[in-house]
Order: structure tokens, then sequence, then C-alpha cells
């Protein structure tokens, strides 16, 4: 076995290279929405991912921050979207999912809630024990877009809040 300065064996030093490496990339893999930075890992329930023409994709904290990523993006048309289900959070194609508008569980940066379900029980269940209303995909865009003023002026007055909380 060949002995590196320092008395470290080659292969012990490959080994930890890569281990740390790696370590360091599944770390960098927990994604931040690129417009309020929270994290995929926190609001797996709530992200989606925006496949775009040409290939690109680009995951989003909520259907909130992926409509303002659509408006900002018009040239490029989204062509798939996914979606992770409110129970399991796995990504799931977001036109076909089962979608519940309101209900009083907070959404994500929303005061009206927009999730996503993989199955129509797992939505209906979830409006028996907290309301809200079935709706399709593009309901539930409609509504983000409509509540988008009112959400980003809750947004606002939180941080603003938040800031003044942390100086003091």
């Amino acid at each position: 076995m060949r002995i590196v300065e320092g008395g470290i064996p080659k292969v012990v030093a490959a080994l930890v290279f890569l281990l740390v490496f790696s370590v360091g990339s599944a770390l960098a893999q927990d994604e931040s929405c690129q417009y309020c930075g929270m994290k995929k890992s926190m609001y797996g329930h709530s992200w989606m991912v925006l496949e775009q023409e040409g290939g690109s994709k680009t995951g989003l904290c909520s259907i909130h921050c992926a409509d303002i990523h659509t408006a900002l993006h018009i040239d490029k048309p989204v062509t798939h979207v996914t979606v992770g289900d409110y129970n399991t959070k796995k990504q799931i194609d977001a036109e076909k999912a089962y979608w519940v508008i309101g209900g009083n569980k907070t959404g994500v940066m929303t005061a009206r809630a927009k999730w996503a379900f993989e199955t129509k029980a797992a939505a209906d269940k979830f409006m028996t024990e907290n309301g809200g209303r079935a709706a399709n995909y593009e309901e539930a865009v409609k509504a983000a877009f409509e509540d988008m003023y009112e959400d980003t002026r809750m947004i606002q007055k939180r941080r603003k809040t938040m800031k003044m909380h942390k100086s003091k």
C-alpha cells in the first residue's frame, strides 16, 4: 500500500473525500424556493416542480411561488407540473391531482390554502376533517393568482414584524 505524505494511505484519503463529498451533495439537494427561501425538506407537502419548454425544471415551495415564476417567465411555457401530495409528500402530476381550496389548515405563502392529493378519497377525507372545496389544477392556479395581492401584502407584513422582533 502506498502512503501519502502525513502517513494516510491514498485509499483512506480517497474514501474520506468521497464521504465528505457525498454528505455535502446530500445536504445541497435540499432545494430552496428561489422566491421565498423555504426548503423542500420542510415543504414537501406543497412543493411544486415546473418543467418548461426546453426541459428546464424549477422547484418551488408552493402554488403561490409557482404562479410568480410562471408570470415572470411568460416566454417559457410550462409543459409539465408536479406537486407534493399533502399526506405523503410524493411528487404527483398536478393536473391529475385532486385539489382542495380553503379549509382550516394554514396554507403555504397564502391565507387560502391550496392542497393537492393523489387520490379522491384522501381529498374527501381532508375536506371532511378540515373543510375546503374540491377543485382541479386550473382552479387552484386561478385561485392562487386571485389571492396574489392579499397574500403578498400578508407576507410583507409578516416579514416586517419578524425584522422588528429580531432587531430588539
